[in-house]
């Protein structure tokens, strides 16, 4: 700043050099303080999400019960009685939100890692779709950008086609929780509503299933490419019974947005993450990112490594009412080559080695 002062001092005395390096020097001086501010906003827009997804549920629980003894109790009662009205909203596709969706939060969460999603084929508005997720990550951040907002353009990219990305059920049980995930068109991942979404909600709908689910989160771990869909037919079962087309995805990067701590699989730690995963649903993983201020402390925020989601070609499914263990075996065969495929076609494009084979366990 002392440089800058003194270079304006030397232009009033008459000196055209020194204006115009003065005027050079606020200009870069000015876009270095701009690009400190959009980090921060990066930074500010993902740790909310992050917060949110980890103790919101319960901390809007609490407070909720919390009123229901004060002054305030009404305000309380009213929503409790909105919620058993309203319970079965999030099971017929939810209350999604445009406006929530195109929030400009979302567009510096985006660009944080940043998340980009990648197009291959062509979706046709006149069918109905299962997406599967892969990696589930410690969070699944790529998939929360990518379907649960229009930060990286789901809708322009893929035109007539909606995309529900679904969730655990139990999220949908906790208010004011459920009112957020519903307005990203976000909803449980139950046969309930997905059977919903593809047969009544009419053409044009991609359900976004995390298929490795909880399970796989406690393998993930940086540089590591390994999926859990050996044993996961539900989704493949599913998409024959509406004659949803199936579509893989990977993430590439998802795995790189934390740290955690992995226990082997006949240690104490793990035993108690497969209980907890059995009981409640979601595997408490030990995990950390980055500091607010520090790439090289300790915190919540995540590394801010690319994640690149690309979303393969669709496999044509028939509709079977009652589809036999052959076929749900023979659909899921293909679900699995067409993942690999795809896995080893974009992998090098992402900055993993040739070498590098995708694990799937």
């Amino acid at each position: 700043m002392k440089t800058l002062i003194a270079a304006y001092s030397g232009a009033l005395r008459g000196n055209g050099s020194s204006f115009r390096s003065a005027v050079q020097d606020f200009t870069a001086f000015s876009w270095l303080s701009k690009s400190k501010v959009e980090k921060q906003l990066q930074i500010v827009s993902v740790l909310q999400w992050v917060i949110s997804f980890l103790t919101m549920g319960v901390g809007c629980t609490v407070i909720m019960i919390y009123i229901l003894y004060t002054d305030c109790w009404l305000i309380a009662a009213l929503y409790l009685a909105w919620l058993v009205f309203d319970w079965n909203t999030p099971n017929k596709g939810g209350r999604r939100s445009e406006w929530v969706r195109n929030w400009t939060v979302w567009k510096y969460f985006r660009d944080y890692f940043p998340v980009r999603l990648v197009k291959t084929h062509n979706l046709l508005p006149s069918r109905n779709y299962i997406f599967g997720y892969h990696p589930h990550g410690i969070m699944g951040l790529g998939a929360f950008c990518n379907f649960g907002t229009e930060a990286t353009g789901f809708s322009v990219k893929f035109p007539g086609i909606k995309s529900y990305l679904a969730t655990l059920a139990g999220n949908f049980r906790l208010p004011l929780l459920r009112e957020y995930l519903m307005s990203g068109g976000i909803c449980p991942v139950n046969r309930d509503t997905i059977d919903y979404i593809l047969s009544k909600n009419g053409t044009g709908n991609a359900v976004v299933i995390v298929v490795g689910g909880a399970a796989e989160s406690l393998d993930c771990r940086p540089g590591k490419h390994r999926v859990t869909l050996k044993e996961r037919k539900g989704f493949v079962k599913l998409a024959l019974r509406h004659g949803a087309d199936l579509v893989p995805l990977y993430s590439f990067g998802e795995n790189d947005a934390y740290k955690q701590i992995i226990f082997e699989e006949e240690s104490w730690g793990r035993w108690v993450q497969k209980k907890f995963q059995k009981h409640v649903g979601f595997a408490p993983c030990i995990f950390h990112g980055c500091g607010l201020f520090s790439s090289s402390s300790w915190g919540l925020v995540p590394y801010a490594n690319p994640i690149t989601t690309v979303v393969g070609e669709p496999i044509t499914v028939p509709k079977m009412e009652c589809p036999t263990e052959k076929d749900v075996d023979l659909y899921h065969s293909m679900y699995l080559n067409s993942l690999i495929k795809l896995f080893d076609k974009y992998k090098t494009k992402c900055g993993v080695p040739e070498t590098e084979d995708l694990e799937v366990n």
